[in-house]
């Protein structure tokens, strides 16, 4: 072969002939091989560190862990603490004999860190999983109490309240108006474990509000030991017992309630029984609406339809008697006041998402009780009704039957809240007060309606705290029927009857002053109730701690 034969390029068949001489590119050339030492593999990594270069890994180096595990230094049992402010940490002094209520809540507005750990009991179940059974009970325990009508604060009070009994003091429950959650933390460097629950339904029933206040009493005591197999068993017999009244007695309490508000502005016999009927009429009314599965919204709109229809009923017909007073009266029986009470007192302990909510309830009521009355005193206006929204001036004075229409009014007003038999009495007595307290204020005194109110209401919830105090329960079945007699029933219906004969600057008005004696009231009865506790110095013995929570301090 030529040196131009040589220099030519092969073609591809050439190449691909087998010829041991040719190599790789990367081959390398004789006499350059490095000696290889004991097994290792001829073909090695570009990645491989060269021999001699090896750097051995400490002997003493930690695993790579997670971000949440301990250092190996720490210990939970010894751990210092993590922060102490100038002024010290603050002694807390929670006496036991004290309700657990007062106990509880002293501890929800109090930093975690402040919090004092709970002594420590026996386990509910050892070797089980008793966390998530605790965290169960502890929510169906505070959905009884927020259908019910609990105020938001309470309700974590509680659950507070049954964590605690099982040990489990790193608990954070949380309420909003439908959802409650309660989330538990065994330690600073352990994952959380957290519940929640959605409360559908709900339902005025004081007796059952009682009977679980007994049993968080009953969790709460140290010498009880309640186990969570007893605990489930008693919530389900909360849960099967029957109303303590019947239908026909519900639906005759609602008529002598109406009966009763009726007589405190100024009706007689016959529009004792006026009022009564109505009001009879449209409870059974709204029951055939619940019954079809209707909202609320429209119940309460239906049953403000009787009432109204026979007050003008009566003023078509000439009847000598004051129509304003029996459509009053049947005002009296719909008025939403425990709904009023509980947003309110909800706004004032910084619940502010669940006061909205129950405040927006409140005002949908509202709206349905006034379209059923507007709905009826249009068609009265159109009928020649002569309805006269100055009568609301000639209320006359009568102490002595005002009185005992106001005690009337709160023990029907405590049979449809479903109360106990043994509170009925109590309450009765405390809406005689709150009615005594008023008109000597407003009508001997010449004070206005809403001071008056305000005040009435205060002396309501200070009496009812001290009840709930004395018996170890909850303080609604105390309060909330006392205050029937001071609801806004005629400053609301003069206020819709001027919007319907086309006044509407005198309607608002009257609006506005009824709105204003409904926020009195509820601000009256959580002051009340805020003063007895301020009597009883629980907590630090130098100063609440609650009113640092929504400043952010």
């Amino acid at each position: 072969m030529s040196e131009a034969e040589d220099r030519k390029p092969q073609s591809d068949e050439a190449r691909s002939g087998f010829d041991p001489e040719i190599t790789s590119e990367f081959a390398i050339p004789a006499g350059l091989a490095a000696p290889r030492t004991g097994g290792e593999p001829e073909t090695t990594s570009e990645f491989a560190v060269p021999t001699g270069l090896d750097v051995s890994p400490p002997a003493a180096a930690e695993g790579e862990g997670s971000a949440f595990s301990p250092p190996s230094t720490y210990s939970a049992r010894q751990a210092p603490t993590a922060f102490t402010p100038a002024e010290g940490v603050p002694v807390v002094s929670l006496i036991k004999d004290l309700p657990w209520q007062d106990r509880m809540r002293t501890m929800l507005r109090m930093p975690v860190a402040d919090r004092p750990a709970p002594e420590p009991g026996p386990k509910a179940e050892e070797g089980g999983p008793a966390v998530p059974r605790v965290l169960d009970l502890t929510l169906r325990i505070g959905e009884l109490l927020l259908a019910g009508g609990e105020g938001a604060e309470d309700v974590e009070a509680a659950m507070f309240a049954v964590c605690r009994s099982y040990g489990l003091d790193r608990c954070e429950p949380n309420v909003t108006f439908t959802l409650l959650s309660i989330s538990y933390q065994p330690s600073l460097v352990e994952d959380p474990v957290t519940a929640s629950r959605t409360v559908r339904r709900r339902g005025t029933d004081y007796t059952r509000l009682a009977a679980v206040f007994r049993l968080v009493d009953d969790l709460s005591d140290p010498e009880s030991h309640l186990s969570l197999e007893e605990a489930y068993r008693r919530l389900a017999e909360m849960r099967r017992n029957r109303h303590p009244y019947p239908g026909w007695v519900l639906t005759s309490a609602s008529g002598l309630l109406a009966g009763a508000a009726s007589v405190l502005v100024g009706g007689d016999l016959v529009v004792f029984v006026a009022a009564a009927l109505g009001a009879m009429l449209g409870d059974r009314l709204a029951w055939l609406c619940a019954g079809r599965g209707l909202p609320e919204f429209y119940q309460f709109l239906v049953a403000a339809m009787p009432p109204a229809a026979i007050g003008i009923a009566l003023t078509l017909g000439h009847v000598d008697v004051k129509a304003s007073a029996v459509i009053t009266g049947g005002l009296f029986a719909l008025l939403p006041g425990r709904a009023l009470v509980a947003g309110v007192q909800d706004g004032l302990t910084g619940f502010y998402i669940t006061a909205a909510a129950r405040l927006l309830e409140v005002m949908y009521f509202f709206v349905g009780i006034v379209v059923g009355v507007l709905v009826m005193l249009y068609v009265g206006v159109q009928l020649g009704a002569h309805l006269n929204p100055d009568a609301a001036l000639g209320i006359t004075e009568r102490p002595l039957w005002q009185i005992g229409a106001s005690m009337l009014l709160s023990l029907t007003f405590a049979v449809l809240l479903q109360q106990e038999r043994s509170t009925v009495l109590a309450v009765t007595l405390n809406g005689g007060v709150a009615w005594s307290v008023y008109g000597a204020m407003h009508y001997a005194g010449e004070i206005s309606p809403v001071a008056s109110t305000a005040v009435a209401a205060g002396v309501v919830g200070l009496f009812g705290q001290l009840l709930s105090r004395y018996r170890f329960a909850s303080a609604l079945p105390y309060t909330t029927a006392a205050i029937g007699p001071l609801l806004p029933g005629s400053a609301t219906y003069f206020g819709l009857l001027a919007i319907a004969q086309n006044e509407v600057d005198a309607g608002l008005v009257s609006i506005t002053k009824a709105a204003a004696l409904a926020m009195a009231i509820a601000i009256g009865v959580n002051l009340g109730s805020e003063i007895s506790r301020l009597f009883l110095r629980i907590g630090s013995a130098e100063k609440r701690r609650a009113a640092k929570r929504t400043r952010g301090f």
